[in-house]
């Protein structure tokens, strides 16, 4: 059984509110994210409106998510009780946080454990790599770029920055052509009495 010596993620029961970005929904998606905590023996906190307690996943299949009985009975009899189930992990890149409508007990390997069927969807929340922050409202900063037919012009208003990237607000309608993911070889940034620069792509 998992002992309870590591202490449990403090998260608000229920909370998930997350961008829609970091749901996933697909089948194979949500098996492969389970298989990673389960491979890495990645700690999960089981926790329900009467409590929480520290677990582990033992197995997981398409059929079946089996995860370790707590080391308290009385916890694992509650739980089995509870209407509404919250999976939490935390890994060194993201979180993860599922829901299980129940969380019924069984036997794995001939050992007590839950078995319940995999997730419709699970939030999937990766850490982002460099600190970011945001630009200032007055004065706003902005960036010019060129679609790839290099006639249409693009102009954003910066939003945020980082060292691994930058977010802008489209100023104006979207132009036709634009597409998620595209890339731009050259956006020159102005950022008011910081000055001006030119970003290339190699």
């Amino acid at each position: 059984m998992q002992q309870d010596g590591l202490s449990a993620i403090k998260e608000p029961f229920g909370v998930s509110k997350y961008s829609e970005q970091f749901l996933k929904k697909s089948p194979l998606a949500v098996l492969g994210v389970l298989r990673d905590l389960q491979k890495s023996q990645v700690p999960v906190c089981i926790s329900w409106t009467g409590g929480q307690f520290i677990s582990k996943i033992l197995e997981v299949n398409p059929e079946a998510l089996i995860m370790d009985f707590g080391s308290q009975s009385f916890e694992n009899t509650a739980v089995q009780r509870a209407e509404k189930v919250t999976v939490t992990a935390e890994t060194q890149g993201a979180k993860v946080e599922f829901s299980l409508p129940k969380l019924p007990g069984g036997e794995y390997l001939s050992l007590p454990a839950f078995i319940a069927p995999l997730p419709d969807s699970l939030w999937f929340i990766q850490r982002r790599e460099y600190f970011r922050i945001n630009a200032p409202l007055h004065p706003a900063y902005f960036c010019k770029a060129r679609m790839p037919d290099k006639k249409t012009e693009l102009r954003f208003r910066l939003f945020d920055l980082s060292l691994g990237g930058m977010g802008a607000l489209l100023d104006g309608a979207v132009p036709e052509g634009l597409q998620t993911g595209m890339r731009f070889s050259q956006i020159e940034l102005d950022m008011a009495s910081g000055g001006s620069s030119i970003l290339m792509r190699s």
